[in-house]
Formats: C-alpha cells, sequence, structure tokens
C-alpha cells in the first residue's frame, strides 16, 4: 500500500502503535486539545506528537474534526432510523439525492434485508413524516422503507479502536442469531 492508496474499508489498516492509540484516544476526548497539551498527555515530545499527528492524517487515519452536540438541546428533538431497499442499479441518483438532505445525519450500505440504512433527524413528528413518507419513500429508487423512531440515545461513540476489541469466543453459524433474506428459491436455507 503506498502513502497515495488507501486500505480498502474493512480489509487492512496501516500498522500503528501503542503511542499512536493513545493519540487517537486523547483526540476522542477533546479533539480541540493543543498539541503540548497532547504531548505532555501522551508522554512524548511536542515535535513527535505534531509529526505523528501528521502522519496520521497523511494515512487517512484520521479524517477531520468536529465538534458533538446534544441534538435534542438543539431542536432536534426526534430521530430515527430509516431502513431502504432500493432499486438495482439505481444506487447512484439515491445516494446522490440522500447525500442533498440535510436532515440525513448519516448513510450507511448494508447486507440483509435492506440496502441502505439511514440515521435521519428533525424537530417534530409531522416533519420527521414528511421528510420519511413524502420525500425518502417517495424517491423512484426505493422499493419500501421500514421506519423506527428513536425512543432515547444512550451513547454514541465517535469511533472505535481496534485495540478495545476484546477477544470472544467464535460461535457457529448455528447459533440462531442470523437473519437473512433468500434471494433465490433454489438455494438451501442454510448458510
Amino acid at each position: 500500500m503506498t502513502e497515495d492508496q488507501p486500505a480498502a474499508s474493512g480489509r487492512s489498516a496501516p500498522a500503528i502503535d501503542e503511542i499512536a492509540y493513545d493519540i487517537l484516544r486523547a483526540l476522542r476526548r477533546n479533539g480541540r486539545i493543543s498539541i503540548a497539551a497532547l504531548a505532555q498527555e501522551v508522554g512524548i515530545s511536542r515535535a513527535s506528537a505534531y509529526s505523528r499527528v501528521e502522519s496520521l492524517t497523511r494515512a487517512g487515519i484520521i479524517t477531520g474534526y468536529t465538534a458533538e452536540v446534544d441534538t435534542t438541546r438543539l431542536g432536534l428533538g426526534v430521530s430515527a432510523l430509516v431502513f431502504c431497499t432500493i432499486q438495482p442499479q439505481s444506487w447512484t441518483s439515491f445516494l446522490q439525492a440522500i447525500g442533498d438532505m440535510p436532515d440525513v445525519e448519516s448513510a450507511m450500505v448494508m447486507t440483509g434485508e435492506h440496502d441502505v440504512m439511514l440515521i435521519v433527524r428533525s424537530v417534530d413528528m409531522e416533519r420527521m413524516q414528511s421528510l420519511v413518507i413524502g420525500t425518502i419513500a417517495d424517491r423512484p429508487e426505493v422499493t419500501k422503507v421500514e421506519t423506527a423512531i428513536v425512543m432515547g440515545e444512550v451513547f454514541r461513540r465517535p469511533f472505535v479502536l481496534p485495540d478495545e476489541i476484546p477477544e470472544r469466543a467464535a460461535i457457529g453459524v448455528d447459533s440462531g442469531l442470523m437473519r437473512f433474506t433468500r434471494t433465490d428459491g433454489s438455494r438451501s436455507t442454510r448458510i
């Protein structure tokens, strides 16, 4: 992998050391921390902290900085997860359209019954209904929409680091916890 060639999503990542993880943890707690304070917290020189942050940015690991806001206090009291099934060959126009909708906070392409999951926010239920039914479901690319209104957000992490993921025992596919949609009736129902 060259510097100009980022790793494919979910496939590989550049090797980073414990100091880099410590830098990322510090930035997760406070993205506005000064380089001097970051260096002190991590236990390295300011020059090293600056160089390492720049290196993490060039590698595409740090992609930007943003403020976290309380959406309810901001006036966006209604949130929903909107699951959309999209017509084949119409992804480009659908993704462009939802990218232009300011009330769509996040869009994720997914496996399973639906193709895309959106996180949407609105000021009230009337506008949420207008967004979901009158705008998203009304798109010609959409064949099905399911919406789940969020009753409350317990927590939201800005990101998770690989070294924080605990080891877990492997489970067999016969565990009964998987759901899938059959696309070909002649195929076996077993995964």
